[in-house]
C-alpha cells in the first residue's frame, strides 16, 4: 500500500478549516489502499504525532523504525499551500501532490492576476483594481474607476476573511484597513448582484468534470466567513437555476479547468448578474470539512468522497 501524507496546518487564518478538511480526508480516504497520517505544517516544520520530518527526503523516523511518503494529499488551506510555496520543494524530491504546481497556484492565490488573466483568456470578472500598503489611491479615485457600491478583500486570502461590501464613500477606509489585516495587497472590485453558486471540477483519468451546482443564499450581505462557517446561510445543491444557465457554469469551469492548467479538485465560484457567470474566485484546494462545499456536491453527485479523494491520489504520479 502506498503511504500518504495528509498535508494540513499552515501559517495563515485558515488554520483551523485546514485541520478539519484533514480530519474528513482521513475519515473518508480508502484504507484498504492507503496508509494515511496528517502531517502538520507549523512555522516551516512539517510534524507527525510530535516528530518532526527529515526534509532531505520527507520521512520520519518511529520507534526507529523509517517511513517514508509516497503521496501527499492536500488539505491545507491558504499559504504556503494554496499560494504555491511548497509544491517546489514536493517537485524537487519527486514526491507527488493532489493539487496545482507552484505556478498555477501562485496564479490563482493572486486574486487580482488571476482575473486579468481570465479576461485576458475571455472569461467575464468584476472590474478591479489592486491597491497595497505602500500604493493607495485616495477614495475619490477609487470611486472613479470602480464606482459604488464596491467590494474591499484581501487579495490573496481565503474563506472570506476581511472582506467587506461598501455602499458608502465614508465606508471605504475601514474596509481597506480591514483587508489590509489579512494581506498587503487588496483587490477592489464593483459589485455584481446575482445569484452566487459555487462550482466543483475535477478530472476522473480520462475527462475533466463538473459536479452539481450549489446556490448560496447568505443571511448576510454577503457570503462572508459567518455565512461560510457559522450557519448563516443556506446552500442549496444542486442550485435552483434553470438548466441553461447550469449547463451554462458547468461548461465554463471545465474550460476554466483545462484553459488555466487546473489539477486536482477545485471549485470556481460565480455570481450569476444578467444571465453572465461572472468568476469571484478560484480555489485550488477548497474546503473538505464536514460542512464544505465540495462535500456536498460529490453527495449530490450520487459519489462518495471515497471514490473522489482515490480518483485524487490515482491521478497523479
Amino acid at each position: 500500500m502506498e503511504n500518504i501524507a495528509i498535508l494540513t496546518g499552515g501559517d495563515s487564518s485558515e488554520y483551523d478549516i485546514s485541520i478539519l478538511s484533514a480530519n474528513n480526508v482521513l475519515k473518508n480516504i480508502d484504507k484498504s489502499r492507503y496508509n494515511c497520517v496528517i502531517v502538520l505544517l507549523k512555522d516551516g516544520i512539517y510534524t507527525v504525532d510530535n516528530i518532526t520530518f527529515n526534509l532531505d527526503d520527507f520521512s520520519y523516523k518511529k520507534s526507529n523504525i523509517k517511513y517514508t511518503i509516497d503521496k501527499v494529499f492536500m488539505a491545507l488551506h491558504g499559504t504556503p499551500a494554496e499560494n504555491g510555496l511548497i509544491q517546489d520543494y514536493f517537485d524537487k524530491i519527486k514526491i507527488p501532490y493532489t493539487s496545482c504546481n507552484s505556478v498555477i497556484s501562485a496564479l490563482t492565490f493572486n486574486k487580482f492576476k488571476c482575473n486579468q488573466t481570465l479576461k485576458k483568456y475571455g472569461f467575464k470578472c468584476a472590474n478591479s483594481i489592486l491597491i497595497s500598503v505602500d500604493k493607495q489611491l485616495s477614495e475619490n479615485e477609487i470611486i472613479r474607476q470602480i464606482g459604488i457600491p464596491q467590494i474591499v478583500k484581501p487579495n490573496s486570502a481565503g474563506s472570506s476573511y476581511g472582506i467587506s461590501l461598501v455602499r458608502k464613500k465614508n465606508q471605504l477606509k475601514s474596509a481597506i484597513s480591514n483587508a489590509l489585516k489579512y494581506d498587503s495587497k487588496v483587490i477592489i472590485e464593483n459589485l455584481i448582484v446575482g445569484t452566487e453558486v459555487s462550482s466543483g471540477v475535477y478530472f476522473d483519468g480520462e475527462n475533466i468534470k463538473a459536479l452539481p451546482l450549489t446556490e448560496i443564499i447568505s443571511d448576510n450581505e454577503f457570503f462572508d466567513f459567518e455565512a461560510k462557517y457559522e450557519g448563516k446561510s443556506r446552500e442549496i445543491t444542486p442550485a435552483k437555476i434553470n438548466n441553461t444557465l447550469t449547463q451554462l457554469v458547468k461548461k465554463t469551469s471545465i474550460n476554466i479547468y483545462e484553459r488555466m492548467q487546473l489539477s486536482g479538485i477545485c471549485r470556481i465560484d460565480y455570481i450569476i448578474e444578467d444571465k453572465i457567470p461572472y468568476i469571484i474566485e478560484i480555489n485550488t484546494i477548497p474546503g473538505l470539512t464536514e460542512k464544505s462545499i465540495i462535500p456536498q456536491q460529490i453527495k449530490a453527485d450520487g459519489l462518495t468522497l471515497k471514490e473522489i479523494f482515490n480518483l485524487s491520489l490515482s491521478n497523479i504520479n
